[in-house]
């Protein structure tokens, strides 16, 4: 059975989404979605929310993590990994999970968060998946010497939307066969196709004012913001 997959989708436990957990699935379902991985800023929370709510789709529970170096993202985990780590740290603590590695946005330049090339390149041999696009993406210069390596190790190029906002859902999608587990799904998505659109760049302003409103409101209450940005 196919099944159609984004990979990359935030909740309003990133502080930069105004997405919720029980938003995701109908949208999913509108735009042709089996399955989504929802990959919050440095916790499992929304992920976990999501996946409690749904019945009609498979959620991946997965974590968008800000090492000391950049972002990288562990799909199939059962535990919070902590912000701050070193990328070997990070990958490490994925593998101990029984997740899967994935290197998001590695080639858009006007991302800070992104992973640090040297931090990438020491890594390589090590991660599964590797976004060679991402809907988001506003200056995307690929590496064309990296992307041979990563291909010649067996990591996977992969497809996603990143999507923070309701209309982001879906604009950058994998069609698969249906899978298990981890070991299955990362077989599985060796075969996959890939069907991309970016999103508008207007995303960009609408997030970064979801970002600085949620801000505003930490300092003016005491309550803890389940997680944030990183």
């Amino acid at each position: 059975m196919k099944i159609t997959l984004d990979l990359h989708v935030h909740t309003h436990f990133s502080g930069c989404s105004n997405l919720r957990p029980e938003r995701i699935e109908e949208l999913a379902l509108a735009r042709g979605l089996n399955a989504v991985a929802v990959c919050d800023h440095n916790c499992l929370s929304g992920a976990l929310e999501t996946a409690g709510l749904a019945s009609r789709i498979t959620v991946i529970i997965a974590e968008e993590i800000q090492t000391n170096q950049g972002e990288i993202i562990g799909y199939f985990l059962s535990e919070r990994i902590p912000p701050g780590l070193s990328p070997r740290e990070t990958v490490a603590e994925i593998r101990r999970q029984g997740g899967l590695v994935s290197v998001p946005h590695p080639f858009d330049l006007l991302r800070s968060s992104r992973l640090r090339p040297a931090a990438l390149e020491d890594i390589i041999s090590q991660i599964d998946m590797l976004e060679v696009f991402n809907a988001r993406d506003m200056f995307r210069r690929p590496d064309k010497i990296l992307l041979n390596r990563a291909r010649a190790l067996g990591v996977v190029p992969v497809t996603c939307s990143d999507a923070h906002l309701a209309c982001e859902v879906g604009r950058a999608t994998m069609v698969m066969e249906q899978f298990e587990d981890a070991s299955d799904f990362l077989h599985n998505l060796r075969s996959a196709r890939s069907f991309a659109r970016p999103s508008p760049l207007w995303v960009h302003a609408l997030t970064k004012w979801h970002r600085l409103r949620r801000r505003g409101k930490r300092s003016g209450t005491s309550s803890a913001v389940p997680c944030n940005r990183g």
